[in-house]
């Protein structure tokens, strides 16, 4: 059936709207694919739909290929699978919590792990019933703090999540590598450039963790790789600690006064003035950083975390967030500081100072007493025994010169949050890394038995005995999937689409006023839609340039133009990606344009 834009549901739009951040946002909505209902929140018209819908297809057909069954789950769920895996309270306040009349708690599904288990743990119970494979394409909802990028980070959403369910660790094994490979197919089929990186589990647990990346500048993942092919989001970098150090020449730590040196670079400049190095000039890389922060617990508690790490580096929030998950990381405030008066803003360090040393016989400022209690205090790999530091000495312009770690202070253990920088050693000893952001597009965990445990999923095994059942969890951004796919195919003058994912195969676009031309357009798009080609008809009575300037924006791949040639048995083909423009014989243009769509 041939589509009319007379008669299509669509509004193009000639300015962009104020919340755009990305071309893919911005194109979608001023095309007519989305629009915006509430931050966050979208909704599909009819083109839009036609290309997510061929999305799922694509996405469907892999899961299928790869022996996979689909089943789909309520977004509506009740609060008691949750509260047995504890991600009632982990989640905080992503989760939407709601309640009905009744005073019954529910919630709108962010993920299903719980429901899938408790399907399988309904259904089944022998080994025999094993490997199986379930996915579902559904709308999820999670309650994002600052929804942005249109489609990219939304509040709902539409994912692909699938599950494995297998007897021992060997057949998850297998069914992570089945997933695996049916994930490259489909970002292979999506025609997206995408990396494949190790990464965290996060609040959904397990044990090895990787994501599929579509490469792009906009994208709000970073990730490092090294020519001897390491690759990891950055917040599962994990460095090694660094060597201890011989500090047995080392001076006794002194306090010195440093006024206006709040900074590590005042600090350095007046290191560097006052107490000059024999040997090479002070740098930040000698100083010790202390970050205070405050983590919010799921339960409401909170709680001060101490930072140490090379003042050369800043502390990565994303790599915080993540070591730190489920709790949220919030600034250390002055009301915090007024509760730890030890420490002085500016001038933190590790050890109290009462006299003209600090640290080990005078206490410590950062770190738990033998009863829990004190400000936590964790140190970066770089921080290691027998390093020497200027830092900090908990009075106003006053630094201590030469402490050594592990002599003078100590740490409650070791956090890789700092930044990781262009050039950084891959930790594989691979080469120099290389850092890039990309659009995260699918992530894939091997879960094991925390589900399976926490709600009894268990079967009998060949011998009689009731196993718990491992788990592997695979997910996919499938309405991220066109804002990714429009982000990379996008030019200046609006979408471009991919063929495959096309709303359309053909527009086809009659100008002029001649009756004759109009005419002729509709039988052609008759004939290409009788030999099974979609066709977009622009019939509207509008000016040339308002259709031009439309089927640009719209990104249909082949735009076929009728109008004053016709007279003289020519019509206009052109491609929307290159812009090559070619004229054909209406007598050759019907199979012209077939073998164009059929490649």
């Amino acid at each position: 059936m041939i589509t009319r834009m007379s008669e299509l549901f669509v509004r193009t739009l000639r300015d962009d709207p104020a919340d755009a951040e990305v071309p893919s946002h911005r194109w979608l909505v001023r095309a007519g694919y989305i629009r915006r209902v509430a931050p966050g929140i979208y909704s599909w018209l009819p083109l839009g739909l036609r290309v997510l819908h061929k999305v799922e297809q694509i996405v469907r057909e892999e899961m299928d290929a790869m022996g996979a069954q689909e089943v789909r789950f309520p977004a509506l769920l009740p609060r008691e699978p949750y509260e047995e895996t504890n991600r009632w309270t982990e989640y905080g306040p992503n989760l939407f919590r709601l309640q009905d009349r009744k005073g019954t708690d529910l919630l709108l599904g962010p993920t299903h792990e719980e429901l899938f288990t408790l399907m399988v743990k309904d259904l089944y119970s022998s080994y025999k019933d094993l490997p199986l494979s379930l996915y579902q394409i559904q709308t999820k909802y999670r309650d994002e703090a600052r929804p942005r990028a249109g489609l990219l980070r939304g509040r709902e959403f539409v994912m692909k999540d699938s599950y494995s369910f297998d007897i021992d660790d060997a057949g998850l094994e297998a069914s992570y590598a089945r997933h695996r490979a049916a994930y490259q197919r489909i970002f292979d089929r999506l025609g997206l450039t995408y990396v494949i990186v190790s990464a965290t589990s996060g609040a959904m647990g397990g044990s090895a963790s990787e994501e599929f990346l579509a490469v792009a500048d906009i994208g709000e993942d970073t990730f490092v790789r090294s020519p001897g092919g390491y690759a990891a989001n950055v917040e599962a970098v994990r460095r090694p600690l660094a060597a201890a150090q011989d500090a047995s020449d080392a001076p006794a730590a002194h306090v010195e006064d440093t006024p206006d040196s709040p900074t590590i670079e005042s600090l350095v400049a007046l290191s560097n003035d006052r107490f000059p190095r024999a040997d090479r000039a002070w740098t930040a890389a000698d100083t010790l950083k202390n970050v205070i922060v405050c983590l919010r617990h799921p339960d409401g508690s909170r709680t001060p975390l101490a930072i140490g790490l090379p003042g050369d580096r800043e502390v990565d929030m994303k790599r915080l967030e993540a070591a730190v998950e489920p709790a949220e990381v919030e600034p250390f405030g002055d009301a915090e500081f007024a509760a730890h008066p030890q420490l002085v803003k500016g001038y933190i360090g590790p050890g109290d100072t009462h006299g003209d040393t600090q640290g080990g016989a005078h206490g410590r400022a950062l770190g738990l007493d033998a009863d829990g209690k004190g400000v936590r205090y964790l140190t970066d790999p770089a921080v290691v025994e027998g390093t020497r530091w200027i830092t900090g000495a908990n009075a106003p312009g006053h630094h201590v010169y030469d402490l050594v770690c592990g002599r003078d202070f100590t740490s409650d253990g070791v956090i890789d949050v700092a930044e990781i920088r262009d050039g950084d050693p891959a930790p594989d000893g691979s080469g120099p890394l290389s850092l890039a952001r990309g659009i995260e597009m699918g992530h894939i965990f091997q879960l094991g038995r925390k589900y399976a445990d926490a709600l009894g999923l268990k079967v009998l095994d060949p011998n009689g005995k009731l196993v718990t059942v491992t788990m592997g969890s695979y997910g996919i951004g499938v309405s991220r999937a066109v804002a990714a796919v429009a982000e990379s195919t996008c030019d200046d003058r609006g979408l471009a689409w991919p063929r495959n994912l096309a709303p359309f195969d053909v527009h086809v676009v009659a100008t002029g006023k001649d009756a004759a031309v109009l005419a002729w357009a509709e039988e052609f798009a008759a004939g290409l839609d009788a030999a099974g080609v979609a066709v977009l008809l622009d019939d509207r009575k509008a000016s040339p340039g308002v259709k031009f300037k439309d089927a640009e924006l719209l990104g249909v791949p082949t735009t076929v133009v009728v109008g004053r040639g016709l007279a003289e048995g020519v019509i206009e083909v052109r491609d929307r990606a290159t812009g090559a423009k070619s004229e054909v014989s209406t007598g050759d243009a019907a199979a012209h344009v077939i073998d164009l769509v059929r490649g």
